[in-house]
């Protein structure tokens, strides 16, 4: 049985939760209730993963390297594979990421995907938007969609690791 190591970084739109087993990255999400399971077991992947949190968040990281293991089916984590290949301070359209998964009537099934993202920020889901520009759809609320677009796009042009 795999441990699992749980650490919780202060975010500037609420907590996120982290979890992890030995060797991985297996959630990052915004804890959704107070009430939920708060005892804190770091371990050097979570320790690693608030370093580089707080980089981003200081605008001083727009790629993150991270050992992932994201929980889902196989199409879930082929859109996410995908998501890791837009661009620090950039969007595109559903449609855009259904014609990089091989299947431009896949619209919808790449947003259903995008919104099991169990590793939000590290696997950029909130970079998918709908394809006249609106803010579509977000797990952690489109206010927090919309602070993370605009803080990226205030940091693209600087230098970054």
């Amino acid at each position: 049985m795999t441990n699992v190591y749980r650490d919780e970084f202060v975010a500037p739109f609420g907590i996120l939760e982290i979890m992890a087993d030995e060797s991985h990255l297996m959630k990052l999400d915004l804890l959704k209730s107070e009430h939920a399971d708060r005892r804190i077991n770091p371990n050097p992947i979570t320790d690693r993963t608030k370093d580089q949190l707080r980089d981003y968040f200081e605008g001083k990281r727009m790629v993150f390297d991270l050992p992932i293991l994201p929980q889902g089916t196989e199409y879930q984590k082929k859109v996410w594979q995908h998501l890791l290949n837009i661009p620090y301070g950039e969007t595109i359209s559903y449609k855009t990421l259904a014609i990089w998964t091989g299947n431009d009537k896949a619209s919808r099934a790449v947003g259903h995907a995008n919104s099991k993202n169990t590793i939000m920020i590290v696997i950029p889901c909130h970079r998918v938007i709908g394809k006249n520009g609106e803010l579509t759809g977000y797990a952690g609320g489109l206010d927090v969609k919309r602070w993370l677009i605009e803080h990226e796009q205030k940091f693209a042009n600087t230098k970054g690791l």
